[in-house]
């Protein structure tokens, strides 16, 4: 058992969140070509690894994106990370411009202003989360558009 965990004796954590070290001994492999495929406005979003698969602790998706008008400016309430596969892309983050090539990455934190650019005619790029509150919006927005940001505290 793991100190701060709800069924450690003495625990008196309410606000405890799990952790990488609370996942259960599931185990996932995702190959080439497998995962949901969601249409986003800016996007196709590939789930490589959901939630589901990991007790909630994290997910990742691979992004693609064509160049085109970009999603304007918002704060999502998760931490998140993009790693750039293939092509070139602009993160703009707290103002901050950061131009990211393959091998590059941003960490995106929780509320954090933020949106991309593409500069080349396509950019292929990992996004990681931790927990599963990305994934529900992406589904949500790909069934149901922009009516999906206020239920999952996307603001603009």
């Amino acid at each position: 058992m793991v100190p701060g965990h709800p069924s450690f004796p003495g625990c008196a954590c309410p606000s405890w969140q799990p952790t990488l070290l609370d996942m259960t001994s599931t185990r996932f492999m995702s190959t080439a070509g497998e995962g949901v495929e969601l249409t986003v406005p800016d996007a196709t979003i590939t789930v490589r690894i959901s939630g589901e698969d990991t007790d909630g602790a994290y997910e990742l998706f691979e992004v693609d994106a064509p160049r085109g008008e970009a999603a304007p400016p918002h704060r999502t309430p998760w931490p998140k990370v993009y790693y750039v596969l293939h092509g070139r892309m602009a993160v703009l983050l707290d103002g901050e411009l950061h131009d990211l090539s393959p091998g590059g990455a941003v960490v995106i934190p929780p509320n954090a202003p933020h949106t991309f650019t593409v500069h080349t005619p396509s950019v292929q790029f990992l996004a990681f989360a931790v927990g599963a509150l990305m994934g529900a919006f992406f589904r949500d927005l790909s069934a149901n558009g922009f009516e999906a940001l206020e239920r999952h505290g996307v603001t603009l």
